[in-house]
């Protein structure tokens, strides 16, 4: 389960950043394409390469922690309602949506992977 809740938070979070690139509210540089990259990347190999190690369960709570604060920062400031200038655009709709997703399938994934690595032996066997 985890595994797919972070995969498609993945895909939730590029869909988010595209928009904000779209928007106006990311500059759509050359920092994200970096930043957006390695973020990314980290995740996948926590979620693909990692899964079922206590380092890709790590890296997959950190980053559902990381993704719990997107729909926090977009909340906080200017909002994202109508009264709001995101409210006159199109795609409005899925912009809430996807903040709204991203923040639910974060706080379960944060659950997931702390209930598993609370699970794993603090110790190896020799």
């Amino acid at each position: 389960m985890l595994t797919i809740a972070s995969l498609l938070s993945i895909l939730l979070l590029t869909f988010h950043l595209a928009d904000d690139i779209v928007r106006g509210f990311e500059p759509g540089g050359i920092s994200n394409l970096v930043g957006g990259g390695i973020v990314t990347v980290v995740w996948l190999c926590g979620a693909l390469i990692l899964a079922e190690r206590r380092s890709g369960y790590i890296i997959m709570f950190l980053a559902s922690l990381f993704s719990l604060l997107v729909p926090v920062i977009h909340m906080k400031g200017k909002g994202v309602g109508v009264t709001s200038s995101l409210g006159h655009t199109s795609g409005h709709f899925f912009f809430v949506w996807t903040l709204l997703a991203i923040g639910t399938i974060g706080a379960f994934s944060v659950i997931l992977a702390a209930r598993l690595l609370w699970s794993l032996p603090w110790r190896r066997t020799r």
